[in-house]
């Protein structure tokens, strides 16, 4: 498919459904290299025993600004950008670097969206244009047996109440998101979606960026800082996106 084309097609679809997934996107060898890169300290994590932080069986790990795990090609991927600016603004920038992994024993996640509190506390149900995209990817397989991200599809338009009905009622469609490798998942952060349990001895390493718009923070999850040597490899429209902290 044309650039343009894929372009046009996923910001479509993510305003229906509250995402799109741009099939075969990333070029796979990135992605061996980023999971090679980050493998050895993920199950070094996990044998560790930490509690989990998402959820029974369920971790959330910053994932490190280094080269090859960190891929500029991917964080500034042309087509993913034009999406994100398209369905937000052109001064974007990404604020979170991270990988969920449910491990075997990991169930069924409640439904939730993936904000700590409303824009407006005053008025939590106000719908908005989006002002924070996430962007995910598996550094392995995604299957249905590997726990997938299951999303109800159109519910970022409707306010909570009536979107836990409409999954209760089921009057929308429940969607599990497989996802080859190089596949890309943009999702709108208030379409109620959850964790399925991973059943397999692999962990399902889920790699997310979060773009937001400039003005919007929230601190949400932790990350790790850009060392020096990686900072200064970016172009200067590259570093005016991220919003990390530094390390000297």
């Amino acid at each position: 498919m044309a650039s343009d084309e894929r372009v046009r097609n996923g910001t479509r679809e993510f305003h229906e459904r509250g995402y799109c997934v741009l099939r075969n996107h990333f070029d796979p060898s990135l992605i061996e290299a980023s999971r090679s890169a980050f493998w050895p300290r993920l199950l070094a994590y996990l044998s560790a025993g930490p509690e989990a932080n998402r959820g029974p069986y369920r971790h959330f790990v910053p994932l490190p600004f280094q080269l090859p795990c960190f891929a500029p090609q991917i964080f500034f991927d042309p087509d993913v950008l034009s999406i994100v600016r398209s369905l937000m603004d052109d001064r974007i920038v990404a604020d979170q670097w991270g990988c969920d992994v449910p491990v075997l024993g990991s169930e069924y996640q409640a439904w939730h969206v993936d904000y700590q509190r409303p824009l407006f506390p005053e008025e939590p149900d106000l719908l908005l244009p989006p002002y924070a995209v996430v962007v995910s990817f598996g550094l392995v397989r995604i299957t249905a047996e590997r726990g997938p991200l299951q999303i109800a599809e159109g519910t970022h338009r409707m306010t909570r109440a009536d979107a836990h009905a409409a999954i209760k009622n089921g009057t929308v469609p429940l969607t599990a998101v497989t996802l080859e490798v190089g596949d890309v998942l943009l999702r709108h952060p208030w379409a109620l979606h959850r964790g399925t349990p991973n059943t397999t001895e692999v962990p399902r390493a889920l790699a997310t960026i979060r773009y937001v718009r400039r003005w919007y923070a929230d601190g949400s999850r932790d990350v790790q800082a850009i060392p020096a040597e990686v900072w200064e490899t970016l172009d200067p429209e590259q570093q005016r996106m991220m919003r990390f902290p530094a390390k000297a």
